[in-house]
Parts: C-alpha cells; sequence; structure tokens
C-alpha cells in the first residue's frame, strides 16, 4: 500500500554498526566536504574499565527533522524543507549568519571553511532526485544503514521500523527527527566523543 506523499527517512541499526567511518568518508567524497568539517562523523565512546570496556558507536546525520527549527529561524528562507522531508541548504541563499547552526538541537550543521556558507547533511538528495541511495547508505560495509520511503509499507526502510523498536536523538525537543536508530543508547548520545564512561 503506498501513500501518495513520500517521507523519507534513515534507519542507522547501531547492533550492526562497527564503527569503520566508511559512511563519514563516503559522505566527505560525495559532497565534497573540506578537511576539518564533517557532514556526518561516528561518534565513539568506550563503557566500562579495561579489560573489561567496549566500544560504542554513533553515527550521527542531520535528522531531517518533521518539525525543523532551522528552517523557521533562517532569515533568508536558505534553509528548505521538501515536500518529501529532505531539509537542504540552497547555497546561493545562504548568508553564513549562523543562526541555524545555533538554533539545531543536533550539532550538525558546519560553516564551510572557504565559501563562508552553513552546510549539512541533506541525505544525499542530489542522488536521492536520480533515484539513487544517499552515499552513507551504500559504503556502509554491515549494511546497519537503511535509507527509504517510509509512507511505501512495503519497503525496506518502512518494514525495518515496524519490525523493531526504533529511537531518536533528544525526542523531547520535538522536532520529530527522521532519522532513526536501532539500540540506541541514551549514555551513549550524551556521553562526548572517545569519553570514558
Amino acid at each position: 500500500m503506498r501513500n501518495e506523499k513520500k517521507r523519507y527517512a534513515m534507519l542507522i541499526d547501531l547492533r550492526k554498526c562497527i564503527g569503520c567511518n566508511a559512511c563519514a568518508v563516503a559522505c566527505k567524497s560525495e559532497n565534497n566536504v573540506p578537511l576539518g568539517v564533517w557532514r556526518s562523523w561516528v561518534k565513539k565512546v568506550e563503557k566500562g574499565r579495561y579489560p573489561d570496556s567496549q566500544e560504542f558507536f554513533l553515527p550521527i546525520v542531520c535528522n531531517n527533522c518533521e518539525k525543523p527549527i532551522c528552517v523557521t529561524v533562517c532569515p533568508v528562507n536558505a534553509s528548505i524543507k521538501r515536500p518529501d522531508g529532505i531539509v537542504y541548504i540552497d547555497p546561493h541563499r545562504c548568508i553564513g549568519c549562523r543562526y541555524c547552526m545555533a538554533a539545531c538541537p543536533y550539532g550538525v550543521r558546519y560553516v564551510h571553511p572557504t565559501m563562508k556558507i552553513v552546510e549539512k547533511c541533506s541525505w544525499c538528495h542530489h542522488r536521492v532526485d536520480a533515484g539513487l541511495k544517499p552515499a552513507c547508505v551504500l559504503a556502509c560495509p554491515t549494511g546497519a544503514i537503511l535509507f527509504g520511503d517510509m509512507n511505501e509499507t512495503q519497503s525496506e526502510i518502512a518494514r525495518a521500523i515496524a519490525k523493531n523498536p526504533v529511537q531518536v536523538i533528544k525526542p523531547e525537543i520535538g522536532t520529530s527527527p527522521h532519522t532513526f536508530y536501532i539500540a540506541l543508547d541514551s549514555a551513549t548520545v550524551e556521553a562526548k566523543q572517545g569519553e570514558e564512561e
């Protein structure tokens, strides 16, 4: 069964993530992201004490929220939410004021060091528009990242979300993120990169 309106989402199964960073590297390559900044990255947190420690991984991408604060605060309408849910930045409109960066509760935006405009993960909307999957999805060697139309009930992502308990980062903010996680641990979300618990 199909709803006529598409609503894209991403699902990251943390049980499958091995922290290899293939997703982050593919993102940098696909989107010409300069050194020193990232559109997506893998947060690594160590839990326990040696010799009984374990590393946990948390890929971070833009949530492309249903109610994106970044869109509402942009004074020049450079942050745009498409009807299919993808939030992107129009590079011709952005003035680099950073209001969207201050408003984003997830810290997923950055200023391009030479263009001086704000950029972020947009789920490779240029690829999606061409009928392709985002670069991170294709690069993941374990199949931990799924992408697709949530409203297409027989799509791989819709079936995976229906079969598994999923969580989002910071649900209390009220932005209705559309990057979902399986086996998300709040302690990993709150910990700093590389921090030991």
